[in-house]
């Protein structure tokens, strides 16, 4: 029997090849993930220290205070005031987007139904205009003086209705993430209606059960991982708004500049000029997004996920 020896040249090239692949998506993590988290953290742990009226060379200084800053972010009345604000649109929003998109999805995922296509367009394209640009257009159809709604209620002899009040404020801001969001949780939802096998309908159908009931006892159960990871990214995305009160606060007093955690975070940091408060409330609001969405996860792994680890 003749023996083949593999020459060892060329060895190292198949152990270095993996690294190679995977370097740049590292790269790119430690660039701009990793390193501005890092650089986050280490600004929480200081603040500037004046002396004297803070003008000549020198007379500002970075001094180390440990956890001051999160000290004071925890007993700031604003961030607690804003991130009641924030629960109170999300028990808005929340229910009400993955509500509608559960219910589109579940029409589009009959077979009678026509148009299939033009429908999934039509409830997904108001996810491809930027959060700005909706808020706008939404913000002007909400002021009185120019709302349809107002101009068709007083044709009506009705009172009109004033969204950008301190109380519909939270209605007119869950609008415009529903009228954006739906699409994508719907898009996700009719994804996984989808990869369900056909013949489960097939023997619920034969077995007598209306669309009613395969909806209720075969898909929603079976969509129980999608809704969980909507529910999760809907959540995250709550608990960052910015864009759209940002937007429509030059429209109405309604709108503070601290009304959200996240916008108190741009005002300590680019109008009050404090980075090192900024930089602790981005931190405890990072801990919070993380310590729900682990939490949420771990309720829900054992029946969403059959306790997948």
């Amino acid at each position: 029997m003749t023996s083949i020896r593999v020459s060892g040249r060329g060895g190292a090239a198949p152990k270095v090849a993996p690294y190679a692949f995977v370097a740049p998506a590292v790269v790119l993590f430690l660039l701009v993930f990793a390193l501005p988290i890092g650089y986050t953290v280490y600004l929480s742990l200081f603040r500037t220290e004046v002396k004297g009226l803070g003008l000549g060379k020198g007379s500002r200084s970075e001094v180390f205070v440990g956890l001051d800053n999160y000290v004071r972010a925890l007993t700031d009345s604003e961030l607690g005031a804003g991130a009641l604000r924030v629960l109170g649109y999300g028990a808005i929003l929340v229910p009400t987007m993955l509500g509608l998109a559960l219910v589109f999805a579940l029409l589009l995922d009959e077979d009678r139904v026509r148009a299939r296509g033009f429908s999934r367009i039509a409830i997904f394209l108001p996810y491809a205009i930027p959060g700005v640009i909706a808020s706008l257009l939404w913000g002007f159809l909400y002021l009185p003086a120019t709302s349809p709604l107002n101009q068709l209620l007083a044709e009506l002899s009705l009172p009109g209705v004033n969204l950008l009040s301190p109380t519909g404020i939270y209605f007119a801001l869950a609008n415009i993430a529903v009228w954006g969001g739906v699409g994508y949780n719907m898009v996700v939802l009719y994804t996984a209606l989808r990869s369900i096998p056909r013949d489960l309908y097939e023997a619920a159908r034969i077995d007598g059960c209306s669309p009613m009931q395969i909806a209720l006892r075969i898909k929603i159960p079976l969509l129980a991982p999608a809704l969980v990871l909507t529910s999760l990214f809907s959540i995250i995305a709550t608990l960052q708004v910015f864009a759209e009160p940002m937007t429509l606060a030059p429209l109405t007093n309604s709108l503070s500049r601290t009304w959200t955690p996240l916008m108190k975070v741009y005002q300590d940091a680019f109008g009050r000029g404090d980075i090192y408060s900024a930089a602790a409330t981005s931190v405890l609001i990072a801990v919070v997004m993380f310590v729900i969405s682990f939490g949420l996860l771990r309720i829900t792994r054992s029946r969403a996920f059959g306790g997948e680890r």
